[in-house]
C-alpha cells in the first residue's frame, strides 16, 4: 500500500478540513499516481472534494467513517480500518492509496511500504498533520526530485520507502 500528501517543513497537511496550498504542479503528480488505482480516505477528505463526490478515473473509492448511516455514490464506505483493509484485499497492494486526512494517513501507515511526500519548504498556520518519515527509522528517502518552485514556494517530489 502507499501514501501520498503534501506537507511542510512541521509535516503539516491542512486546516480546517482544507488543503495548506494547492501547486499545480502537485496537484498533477497526484492524478497521475493515483489514476486508474484504489483510494482510501477519510469521510472530511471525500467533503474536500468539489460536489464532496468520489474521485473520478479511479478504481474505487473507499471512504472511512464512524458514521453508520453514511452514504455516497460511487464510494464504498467502510467503519474499519479492517474493513477497509478487507475492501482493497481482492487489489494488487501497489494499486491502494491512502490519501488522508491525517488520521486515516496515521492508521493506515503501519499497513504503507511507500510513500510519495510532496515537501514543501514553509511553515503553514496548519490544525493537521501526518507522521514525520525523515525522524521515523522504519522508513528512508529514497528518491528526491529538484527543487520546483509556485511564486515563492519551493518544494520537491519525494519517495519514503519502508526499510
Amino acid at each position: 500500500m502507499k501514501l501520498i500528501a503534501a506537507a511542510d517543513q512541521k509535516w503539516s497537511i491542512g486546516k480546517e478540513g482544507k488543503l495548506l496550498t494547492r501547486i499545480p504542479a502537485d496537484m498533477q503528480y497526484f492524478r497521475k499516481q493515483t489514476a486508474g488505482k484504489v483510494l482510501i480516505m477519510g469521510r472530511k477528505t471525500l467533503e474536500s472534494f468539489p460536489n464532496k463526490q468520489p474521485l473520478a478515473g479511479r478504481a474505487a473509492n473507499i471512504v472511512l467513517t464512524t458514521r453508520e448511516d453514511y452514504a455516497v455514490d460511487g464510494a464504498i464506505i467502510v467503519h474499519s480500518v479492517e474493513e477497509a483493509l478487507a475492501a482493497v484485499s481482492s487489489y494488487n497492494t501497489d494499486d491502494v492509496y491512502v490519501i488522508g486526512g491525517g488520521e486515516i494517513y496515521r492508521a493506515f501507515l503501519p499497513y504503507c511500504d511507500t510513500a510519495y511526500i510532496t515537501r514543501i519548504d514553509y511553515t503553514f498556520d496548519a490544525d493537521t498533520s501526518i507522521p514525520d518519515l525523515d525522524a521515523d527509522p522504519e522508513w528512508k528517502m529514497t528518491a528526491q526530485s529538484d527543487e520546483q518552485t509556485y511564486f515563492d514556494l519551493i518544494y520537491e517530489f519525494n519517495e519514503y520507502h519502508r526499510i
